[in-house]
């Protein structure tokens, strides 16, 4: 049969390739104030100032899990927003975030970043 085993090959991929795995850089500080996230490059000392909904992306992002999982999971049933413009509004804050070095992009997942060395 033409084309049997090629529609699930594509799918498959293509569902690999759409997914996005994000991470917190190891090169930043990070602390929680008054209830928002500060998080800041320590290589270019960028500074932003994270609301809810971002911050929960933020602890979520542990280069294992799907961002499409995060923004379900973390996002979705916590805050009552749209999924489609929740995931939309997530790709904008990942993409801002590791167009700084803040978060690391993944499309699979990232491996568990090493212990920090002890002082």
């Amino acid at each position: 049969m033409p084309g049997f085993g090629t529609k699930s090959e594509p799918s498959k991929e293509n569902l690999r390739m759409s997914e996005t795995y994000i991470a917190r850089s190891s090169a930043i500080a990070a602390r929680m104030l008054a209830g928002e996230m500060m998080v800041m490059n320590s290589m270019d000392s960028t500074f932003f100032t994270l609301n809810e909904v971002a911050t929960a992306i933020w602890r979520a992002a542990d280069g294992r899990t799907p961002l499409r999982e995060i923004v379900r999971s973390n996002v979705c049933e916590q805050f009552d927003i749209d999924p489609a413009q929740a995931q939309a509004d997530a790709e904008q804050f990942v993409a801002d975030l590791s167009q700084h070095g803040i978060l690391l992009v993944s499309d699979q997942p990232l491996p568990d970043p090493p212990a920090p060395e002890a002082k």
